[in-house]
C-alpha cells in the first residue's frame, strides 16, 4: 500500500520541479512512511512521486517509480495484485526474467507483454496506478474494479495534477482550491461527494474499472476506457449457475477461501478486524482455517450498549481460538478523534463510523501492517434492512393511486412535527411498548415523504438521502445528477432488492464504506484489504438467484450458511447495533460548543457557500430537541471543519472564526 502523486506541465511553467514533487510526496506520507522515490522527465515535463508502504518485498528491488528493461514504461502504484505470482510464472514461462520480488516489477511487465487493457483484465486485485508510455508520449491513470484504492485527477492553471488524495494536489504551486457548489449540494445529499465528482473545480476522480488516457497536451478531454463493470456482471444471465442451495454454500466457501488465501500474502505481520456481525466473522473463520498459527483479530466496543457490539466478537474470537485484542472507547475518546477527521478526510466527508473506524485502525496498527475487513458482504449478499424494508412499503403502497398517497402526505406533512410527538406523549399510557418510537414526528414526516414516490427507485433515493432538500442550504447550489439517477443501470435485473444491492454497489459501497476505511486505516499507514471485493466473489454472487441472498425477509442468507460450518448459529444470530457513535446527542451536549463555533454566522457566511439562515434554523432546531437533523448537521459540520483546517486563503475569516471558538468556550 502507497500513495502515488504527479504532475504534468507540458509547458514547463513548474519551477523546482523535484521541488514540488517531494512536497506532494510528504503530503501523503503517512500512505507510505518506508520509502520514498521521484521520477522528473524534464523533456515532456512529466513528474511521479512515491510514498510507500513496504508490504511485499521489502528490498530495494520494489523501489518506485519504476522503470521497465526497455525503457518504455515508468510506473507509480498503489495497492497490492494478489495473483502476480501466478502472473509471474506465466511470463516467466514465455522467457521474461525478473530480477525482484514485487507485484510492481510483475505488472510493469505485464502491461509491456500484454498492453494496458488486457493486463488490467487479467490483474486480481485494488490499485491506483500511474503510467507514463516514453515511446508513445501517453499518460495512463488507472483505477481498480471496484474503486478500493483512491485516485484522484484535474487540470488547473495548464497542469494536469494527479494523486491518492486531495492532499498532495494541493501542495502544487498552480493548484486552485474553488469550491463546486453544486458538489457541494450533492455531497449533502448523501454525505460523501460521489463518484466521478470531486469538490474542487475542474477535479475528478477517476472510474473505478476505468483507465484514463492523456497525451499531448489535450489535458481536457482525455480518453476514459472501461475494462470492468460491475453492471455487466449483475446483468449476466443467472442460469450459468447450476445447482441446489446446498452446491451454492459449497462453491462459494471455496470462492471465498481461495481469495482469502490470496489476500493473506504479505511480507509483513497481518490480522483481520472482527465485529462478531456475519461479515467479518466470515472472513475471520476461513482465514483461521488455512492458518497455521493463530489469527491477529481487532475490535472496539462503547459503554453504551447499544453500539457496543465487543462482547459478541470476543464470543466469537474465543470460539475461533484468535489472537483477540480489543478497546473500549470512551466519549472523550471519540470526540478527540473529531478534530483530526478533516484531515484524514480529505475531502468532505459525513458518516459517523469514521470516528470508530479510525479508532480500530489505530489500534490494529500497533500490532499488524495488514487488516482484512469484511466489508462488500451487506451490498454482494443483500444484507441492509432496507432492502427488505423498502420492497415490503413498495408492495405495500404501489396500488394505491399516487393522488392517494399524496393526500396522504399532505395530512401527515401538514401537522408539524412537534405536535405528532405531543400526540405521541399523550398517547404514551395506552400504547404498547413495543410501538413506541423516539421522535415520531421524525419518523411520521420521512414515511411521507415515502408516500410521493412515483416508483419504487423513488423510494430506494428517498432511503439513502441523508439530507432531503440540499439545495435549500447551499447559496447558488444546483445539486448535480449522480448514478443513482440513471436507472437504466438495472438492465435486466427485475428483483427490486437487487437492483438496490446494485445501486449500492456503484455509490454507497465505493463512496463511503471505501473511502471511509482507506483513509482511516492509511492515516495510521495501515493497509485494509477487502476479500469479498475480489471479482471473482462478485461475479460469483451475480450468478446467484435472488432467493439465496434474501430469504424470508433475511439478507445474506447464504453468507449465513457458509459461515455456520464454522461458527454456532447462536453467536450470530442476534440484533445488528451498527458501528456507529452517539452524535445525535453528543451535539446537544458534549460538542455543542464546537459545532456551534462552525455554525455561527460569521463562520458560515466565510466560505460564501451557504444560506446561513436555513442552516442556523435546523441547527437550532436540534439543538432544542424540536427535530432531529443530525445527519444534516453533522454534512455540514465536517465540510465547515474540513475548509477551516486546509484552505489557507480563509486565514482572515479564521481569525473571526477563532474569535467565535474562544467566546463559545
Amino acid at each position: 500500500m502507497c500513495g502515488i502523486a504527479g504532475f504534468w506541465d507540458a509547458r514547463a511553467t513548474t519551477k523546482n520541479p523535484e521541488s514540488v514533487l517531494r512536497s506532494m510526496a510528504n503530503a501523503i506520507r503517512h500512505r507510505g512512511p518506508d520509502d520514498f522515490g521521484l521520477w522528473h522527465d524534464p523533456v515532456a515535463g512529466l513528474g511521479f512521486a512515491h510514498q510507500r508502504l513496504s508490504i511485499q518485498d521489502l528490498s530495494e528491488l520494489g523501489h518506485q517509480p519504476m522503470k521497465s528493461p526497455s525503457g518504455r514504461y515508468t510506473i507509480i502504484f498503489n495497492g497490492e495484485v494478489y495473483n502476480f505470482l501466478s502472473l509471474r510464472a506465466e511470463l516467466e514461462s514465455s522467457g521474461y526474467k525478473f530480477y525482484g520480488h514485487s507485484d510492481t516489477e510483475v505488472i510493469l511487465a505485464l502491461f509491456e507483454q500484454k498492453g494496458v487493457k488486457e493486463a488490467l483484465k487479467a490483474m486480481v486485485g485494488m490499485f491506483a496506478i500511474a503510467l507514463w508510455d516514453n515511446f508513445e508520449k501517453k499518460l495512463y491513470l488507472m483505477r481498480d474494479r471496484f474503486g478500493e484504492k483512491p485516485l484522484y485527477y484535474g487540470v488547473s492553471q495548464g497542469v494536469l495534477l494527479f494523486s491518492s488524495e486531495l492532499k498532495a494536489i494541493r501542495a502544487h504551486p498552480c493548484f486552485n482550491n474553488d469550491i463546486d457548489k453544486d458538489v457541494l449540494s450533492t455531497y449533502l445529499r448523501f454525505n460523501y461527494v460521489p463518484t466521478p465528482y470531486c469538490i474542487y473545480k475542474g477535479f475528478r476522480k477517476a472510474v473505478p474499472g476505468t483507465y484514463i488516457v492523456f497525451k499531448g497536451d489535450n489535458f481536457l478531454e482525455p480518453e476514459c476506457i472501461d475494462y470492468w463493470s460491475v453492471v455487466d456482471d449483475a446483468n449476466s444471465p443467472r442460469d450459468s449457475f447450476s445447482g441446489d442451495d446446498h452446491r451454492a454454500i459449497e462453491k462459494l466457501e471455496q470462492v471465498l477461501l481461495d481469495t482469502i488465501s490470496d489476500k493473506m500474502i504479505a511480507d509483513v505481520p497481518l490480522g483481520a478486524f472482527l465485529s462478531g456481525g456475519v461479515d467479518s466473522s466470515t472472513i475471520v473463520a476461513l482465514m483461521q482455517k488455512q492458518s497455521s498459527r493463530k489469527v491477529r483479530t481487532f475490535s472496539i466496543g462503547f459503554h453504551e450498549d447499544e453500539y457496543n457490539e465487543a462482547q459478541f466478537a470476543k464470543e466469537v474470537a474465543s470460539y475461533l481460538n484468535t489472537e483477540h485484542t480489543e478497546l473500549y472507547v470512551t466519549p472523550e475518546m471519540a470526540q478527540s478523534i473529531i478534530p483530526e477527521l478533516p484531515l484524514i478526510y480529505d475531502e468532505p466527508f459525513a458518516d459517523v463510523s469514521q470516528i470508530p473506524t479510525y479508532i480500530v485502525s489505530q489500534l490494529a496498527r500497533q500490532h499488524v501492517t495488514v487488516a482484512l475487513s469484511g466489508d462488500g458482504g451487506d451490498e454482494l449478499f443483500g444484507g441492509y434492512t432496507r432492502y427488505s424494508w423498502a420492497t415490503s412499503i413498495w408492495r405495500a403502497m404501489r396500488n394505491i393511486p399516487l393522488p392517494a398517497r399524496l393526500a396522504a402526505q399532505s395530512l401527515i406533512s401538514g401537522v408539524s412535527v412537534e405536535r405528532w410527538n405531543s400526540i405521541a406523549d399523550a398517547l404514551s399510557p395506552l400504547t404498547p411498548a413495543r410501538f413506541k418510537q423516539s421522535h415520531p414526528g421524525d419518523k411520521l414526516h420521512k414515511l411521507a415523504g415515502v408516500l410521493g414516490s412515483k416508483n419504487h427507485f423513488d423510494v430506494y433515493h428517498y432511503l439513502v438521502s441523508q439530507c432531503k432538500k440540499p439545495d435549500s442550504l447551499v447559496a447558488g447550489g444546483c445539486e448535480l445528477s449522480t448514478v443513482l439517477n440513471e436507472s437504466g443501470v438495472w438492465g435486466a435485473l427485475s428483483d427490486f432488492s437487487e437492483q438496490m444491492m446494485l445501486m449500492d454497489q456503484l455509490s454507497y459501497l465505493r463512496d463511503d464504506i471505501l473511502t471511509k476505511v482507506d483513509r482511516a486505516a492509511m492515516a495510521v499507514s495501515l493497509e485494509t484489504r477487502v476479500p469479498f471485493l475480489d471479482h471473482r466473489v462478485t461475479q460469483f454472487a451475480w450468478r446467484l438467484p435472488a432467493a439465496l441472498k434474501v430469504r424470508d425477509g433475511k439478507g445474506k442468507w447464504i453468507l449465513r450458511q457458509v459461515l455456520y460450518r464454522h461458527v454456532p448459529e447462536q453467536l450470530i444470530e442476534r440484533p445488528k447495533t451498527g458501528f456507529g457513535v452517539p452524535i445525535a446527542e453528543w451535539l446537544r451536549k458534549d460538542l455543542r460548543d464546537w459545532a456551534e463555533s462552525l455554525l455561527s454566522h460569521a463562520a458560515l457566511a466565510a466560505p460564501g457557500c451557504w444560506n446561513v439562515d436555513a442552516v442556523r434554523e435546523k441547527w437550532k432546531e436540534h439543538v432544542t430537541g424540536k427535530r432531529n437533523w443530525w445527519y444534516e448537521m453533522w454534512g455540514v459540520l465536517m465540510f465547515q471543519a474540513w475548509r477551516f483546517s486546509i484552505d489557507d486563503s480563509f486565514a482572515s475569516s479564521s481569525k473571526e472564526y477563532g474569535r467565535e471558538v474562544e467566546t463559545n468556550a
